[in-house]
């Protein structure tokens, strides 16, 4: 079953705009439509997501974003709770949407931040073990257990 595709002209004709408005639209991102040799198609559903018709098709898989803030952390400390938090990231268990973690310290403020990308349930239990490793008092974060 193939789908009805309509020219730049069409589109423009059958929502009363100007053909240079639909390929601004185009352009932008904001109407989907296929490049065939020098002229653009637009699927019937595509128009149909513009105007409100039909809901628009999920792309893919969600994602989440998460910014974990640390604050009162020393350099050695943040260096620990960040390799923990990329090994648990990299030992996932979904290889096709992999967790994509990032660190950054301040050293002046004795500061650091984890960036979490990925799926919600990733994400979810990445932030499980940051919240029980932050919570812990298994001396990860003290200084002078790592320092003797």
């Amino acid at each position: 079953m193939t789908e009805e595709l309509y020219s730049v002209e069409q589109v423009a004709d059958r929502l009363n705009l100007h053909v240079r408005t639909v390929r601004g639209y185009i352009r932008s991102g904001r109407l989907r439509a296929v490049r065939i040799g020098k002229q653009y198609r637009i699927a019937a559903s595509d128009l149909d997501a513009l105007t409100g018709q039909a809901p628009a098709a999920v792309t893919g898989p969600a994602e989440v974003s998460s910014i974990v803030q640390i604050d009162g952390v020393d350099r050695a400390a943040a260096d620990r709770l960040g390799t923990l938090v990329l090994t648990s990231a990299n030992t996932a268990h979904d290889q096709a949407n992999p967790l994509r973690v990032q660190t950054v310290y301040d050293e002046q403020r004795h500061r650091m931040k984890i960036i979490i990308l990925g799926a919600p349930v990733d994400t979810a239990e990445l932030l499980h073990l940051l919240d029980a490793v932050l919570n812990a008092d298994n001396g990860l974060l003290d200084p002078e257990v790592h320092d003797a």
